[in-house]
């Protein structure tokens, strides 16, 4: 297969990759007919494909992965991705035609197996059998190359992708936080290659730096901690608005070199602290950051929608600036919004406020990567 055949494989039109039958089934159809500017399925097939033709000119692309199995006890994130494109559209009319103007082409959604995480964690029995239930209509001998967990199959994706338009800023839709994790990873790796110093700044409650949890190797609470670790330790891992940790700044930092602002220390100066992370960045020699933005960094009062709300948080304020901050002084190569999960709001107006600066920061790092307004 050619690299394009191979993402027509592995992944599904914009906003279809849940699996679903009869429930949200409908729902799902109109989105992608919105998202497209078409009116039936067969012709989001055939816009689906003219998308991905579009990639080798990209200057960005996105890539929804809906899976929170990779989540802790309170799901919902794998809505995020759905929501945070019908807030793009809402915002953003003309998006389709404004994608096409900025070199912005979105390859659609993982397909994801809600019960799949990561393909190391299966036996080659199950490979197989969500091989032939993924990939139904290729040859034997070619889906048994194929990935079928979200993990893998973003990973996968993003290295295809990368090799086909090199220069390509991917923007991930979570999620949650583990699904940063495999389009970061190619990312740097190509990057490394290239001999460029990219960096990476998480906006996060949380540190999430464990080396795994409960022997899961990847998951939300561990993904930084491997993606510090292919950064090699060297202080390009910065986290900003951390609150909710077992360790205090000092171990952290002290253990695994990374550089953290906990929250209290941002909210104190928010322009000192988005001072402090550009000075720090600028001493490495950074020519280039990638932003994840876990929605969880900013306070829960503005972003109860998620699986791990915290108080004490930053400002929207904060993050925006940040955002912009680093695509002016660096250039952004890449960003995310994670952990979006619309039914975890304490009510309808929460749900819809967190959704709303969700859709904000979406479009200000879409923006920042693109230099032209989303």
């Amino acid at each position: 297969m050619t690299p394009i055949d191979e993402l027509r494989a592995l992944l599904r039109p914009a906003g279809g990759g849940l699996y679903l039958v009869s429930t949200g089934k409908r729902a799902q159809l109109e989105l992608q007919q919105r998202l497209y500017g078409v009116a039936n399925e067969a012709e989001v097939a055939r816009a689906f494909d003219a998308a991905l033709e579009r990639l080798a000119g990209a200057r960005a692309f996105i890539l929804g992965v809906p899976s929170d199995v990779g989540a802790g006890f309170r799901r919902g994130a794998n809505l995020g991705p759905q929501a945070l494109r019908e807030g793009l559209l809402d915002a953003v009319p003309e998006l389709a035609s404004r994608s096409r103007e900025l070199g912005l082409v979105d390859l659609g959604d993982v397909f994801v197996v809600p019960q799949l995480l990561h393909d190391e964690m299966l036996s080659e029995a199950q490979k197989e059998r969500s091989r032939r239930a993924l990939y139904p209509d290729l040859p034997a001998h070619v889906r048994a190359e194929l990935p079928v967990s979200p993990l893998s199959i973003a990973q996968r994706a993003t290295a295809l992708a990368l090799s086909i338009c090199p220069g390509a800023a991917p923007v991930v839709l979570g999620g949650d936080h583990s699904t940063a994790y495999p389009v970061v990873t190619e990312l740097l790796r190509a990057h490394q290659a290239a001999g460029r110093r990219t960096a990476v700044v998480q906006s996060d409650a949380h540190t999430d730096l464990l080396a795994e949890r409960l022997g899961v190797q990847h998951c939300f609470a561990t993904w930084s901690y491997h993606v510090n670790d292919q950064l090699g330790r060297d202080g390009r891992l910065v986290q900003v608005g951390v609150r909710a940790s077992g360790r205090d700044r000092e171990h952290w930092e002290g253990t695994l070199g990374v550089r953290q602002l906990w929250a209290d220390e941002c909210r104190r100066d928010e322009g000192a602290a988005i001072a402090r992370v550009a000075s720090h960045l600028e001493a490495l020699g950074v020519d280039g950051v990638y932003f994840s933005n876990d929605i969880d960094g900013t306070d829960a009062e503005l972003a109860s929608a998620t699986g791990t709300p915290e108080p004490g948080g930053l400002s929207p304020e904060l993050v925006l600036a940040l955002i912009r901050a680093l695509g002016e002084r660096f250039g952004l190569v890449g960003g995310d919004v994670m952990e979006l999960a619309p039914p975890l709001g304490a009510d309808a107006r929460a749900r819809a406020t967190t959704i709303d600066l969700s859709v904000r920061y979406l479009r200000a790092t879409l923006t920042a990567i693109l230099g032209a307004a989303v």
